[in-house]
């Protein structure tokens, strides 16, 4: 006999109950992520103990309503109606009872078994807000728990309360809905029951899928619903008006259910002082938000660029040591191979690890902090309509925000847009921030260059840095909306929690294990086979010079157009695997050592030994923020995208631009008598 078929629960809600974290606490470390087939929609799926039973749990996509025709609700619907859920418990934010129920009440009339979570129950306590649940429960007809999932309150319950509708019969609870349908409505809802028995419910037949017929349905849905849905199409073709009016008024007809069952359920103490309220009157105005947001986000950078210092030189000793044991046990191995392995491999992915782990694992958490106590979404409202402007989505701001830290990162964080054209602007502008592999290069040009004797100078040219390149992605996103990418911005709902205490131990945790592990996983992939490229041009001889001499001078003239010079161009092209290498790159080229140089105190004398000026800096500055995304980035770009295609443009785009621009300012620069 097989093993017996896992019984699955599916977890729907909107987004910021708290629905991810409950999914945690309950399947532990015993789950998987991935995509939604066909989608870039996130999936999660993990185990946990339903009675003695080891159950499956899925972690749908944060939605507000099964009606909306994004990606998320689409994953959602699909899986609900046609997938293998046995049972879904629906979450909501207890503190908004009401603004959460109509996705509750439509998911019950979805599922036959379902069970009503209010969560987040320790907020609405100390809101002072009480809810009946028990009288909840028999206005629904659905078991009403209540949970705090960050501590573990009432998960036990939870677990129980499923487990007991798992053997119940399965029943459909309907919300009253008093429209007459037209003679041909009915005609078509008997043949599409008759498809569908054991789910007799107007939402799922009529509302989810009569869809316009270039949309394309999951893999669930079966060849007989397919053909269904086209007989309706050409029912109901030149009545898409009379429709649109139908699932709207179907709609509302669940928010005013839940208006109702609030009002009976749900007591709030009114002289009870909220806050968040109080706390967004500071971050929601423009006066007071974004000045507060710019020193939020200064602050981050600001501890991440000093406090990455001292692990990085601890990092780098410690492969040092461990880099004196390995030569050792190849001194028995021929020269060529330990000179390749020790002074090519190892070096290299030692100095990716050494340079790029430290300001990861300090910015990441921290960007998660900001997330997990709730500023980040008032970020994103804060820089809506900048992007909107732009013709870019407002959700990019996140995206943004996150490739600051690393552009890999901020590429897959552009899955939480639902417009593929607007998500593929994301991606393609996310390279022009500076990511934490590029800072420890422009800091450095700063400080030797441009703020000597005036340390207040590195502040203020830091600020125009970011502020430039925050620039020129609104005005690339600006051009690829009014050309390519044609297409006017979608609105979006996003919904602000509630600010709390964040809870530092998961968001160490997840920030470690999903971000920075992850990304410093490819880059290492990217780093190794380019420290044996790297290795081998500098010691294959042509003629005078070796290889990496010839390919500096043939990159001669472009560099001289664009104010910079061959070996500075050569190290760029050198430093596609990381961004971290450029500079040791360059200084290995000046000190003709054959291996990769740490840059020290005596790096702006070298530099400045080799033809550098504060010109030729900020040319460089210019061009790190405008060129080719790392491999790392490229290879996100291909999954995120599937296409080589945009792929491509994603390494031409800023690259064409970087040497345009550094053109026209060294041509600035020579014609002014500055250079």
């Amino acid at each position: 006999m097989g093993e017996e078929k896992r019984p699955c629960i599916a977890l729907a809600g909107n987004p910021n109950t708290g629905k991810s974290t409950l999914f945690n606490a309950l399947t532990g470390l015993k789950q998987h992520t991935g995509n939604w087939s066909g989608k870039t929609v996130g999936r999660a799926e993990g185990r946990f103990w339903l009675g003695e039973k080891e159950a499956v749990l899925v972690d749908l996509p944060g939605i507000y309503s099964l009606f909306s025709a994004g990606a998320e609700e689409a994953c959602a619907r699909d899986f609900l109606a046609f997938g293998d859920a046995d049972a879904v418990a629906v979450v909501v934010d207890a503190s908004a009872l009401e603004r959460h129920l109509p996705l509750a009440l439509q998911v019950m009339e979805l599922m036959p078994r379902c069970v009503l979570c209010l969560n987040l129950a320790d907020e609405a306590e100390k809101k002072e807000i009480s809810i009946d649940d028990k009288k909840l429960s028999a206005l629904t007809g659905v078991p009403v728990v209540k949970t705090a999932a960050r501590t573990g309150r009432g998960l036990s319950d939870l677990t129980a309360a499923l487990e007991k509708v798992m053997e119940q019969e399965p029943h459909v609870r309907h919300t009253p809905f008093h429209k007459t349908l037209p003679e041909y409505f009915a005609e078509l809802l008997a043949e599409g029951e008759n498809l569908l028995p054991e789910s007799k419910n107007r939402p799922l037949l009529l509302d989810f899928l009569w869809q316009k017929e270039e949309d394309v349905l999951s893999e669930e849905v079966g060849e007989e619903l397919r053909q269904w849905r086209t007989k309706c199409n050409g029912y109901f073709a030149g009545e898409e008006e009379a429709l649109a009016v139908y699932r709207k008024e179907r709609s509302l007809c669940f928010q005013k259910r839940a208006e109702t069952l609030t009002a009976a359920v749900c007591k709030k103490n009114e002289g009870k002082g909220d806050t968040t309220a109080q706390m967004d009157k500071l971050f929601l105005r423009k006066r007071t938000g974004v000045p507060l947001m710019l020193l939020l986000l200064a602050l981050v950078f600001w501890i991440t660029a000093v406090g990455a210092n001292v692990p990085s030189q601890m990092l780098m000793s410690v492969f040092t040591k461990l880099g004196a044991t390995c030569r050792s046990a190849l001194e028995s191995s021929p020269v060529w191979l330990e000179s390749l392995l020790m002074d090519g491999v190892f070096l290299t992915v030692s100095w990716v690890v050494s340079v790029m782990l430290p300001p990861m694992a300090i910015f990441f958490p921290m960007f998660t902090l900001l997330e997990d106590c709730g500023l980040l979404p008032r970020i994103a409202f804060q820089l809506d309509g900048l992007f909107r402007r732009a013709g870019a989505h407002g959700k990019q701001a996140l995206t943004l925000c996150m490739g600051f830290g690393c552009n890999a990162a901020g590429v897959t964080a552009c899955r939480i847009i639902d417009s593929p054209r607007e998500r593929l602007i994301a991606i393609l502008t996310n390279n022009f921030v500076p990511c934490n592999g590029r800072f420890p290069t422009i800091l450095l040009l700063i400080a030797v260059f441009l703020s000597v004797g005036k340390p207040w100078m590195s502040g203020l040219a830091l600020f125009v840095v970011i502020g430039l390149s925050v620039g020129m992605t609104l005005l690339v996103s600006f051009f690829l909306s009014r050309t390519v990418l044609r297409g006017l911005p979608s609105a979006f709902v996003l919904e602000l929690p509630p600010f709390r205490r964040p809870q530092i131990g998961q968001v160490l945790v997840r920030s470690l294990l999903d971000r920075t592990i992850f990304v410093l996983g490819r880059a290492i992939t990217a780093a190794a086979p380019a420290g044996a490229i790297i290795w081998l041009l500098q010691r294959i001889q042509i003629g005078d010079g070796t290889l990496l001499t010839q390919i500096a001078m043939f990159l001669e003239p472009l560099g001289g157009i664009m104010g910079l010079s061959g070996p500075i161009l050569l190290a760029f092209l050198l430093g596609l695997p990381a961004n971290e290498i450029v500079l040791p790159i360059l200084l290995m080229f000046y000190s003709q050592s054959g291996m990769l140089v740490e840059g020290g105190s005596q790096t702006g004398a070298m530099l400045a030994a080799n033809g550098w000026t504060w010109t030729t800096a900020v040319c460089a500055i210019l061009f790190s923020l405008n060129h080719f995304p790392c491999a790392t980035t490229l290879l996100t770009i291909r999954k995120e995208t599937g296409s080589w295609k945009w792929t491509a443009i994603s390494f031409l785009l800023p690259t064409i631009i970087g040497i345009c621009l550094c053109a026209a300012v060294h041509g600035l620069f020579c014609f002014f008598g500055l250079t």
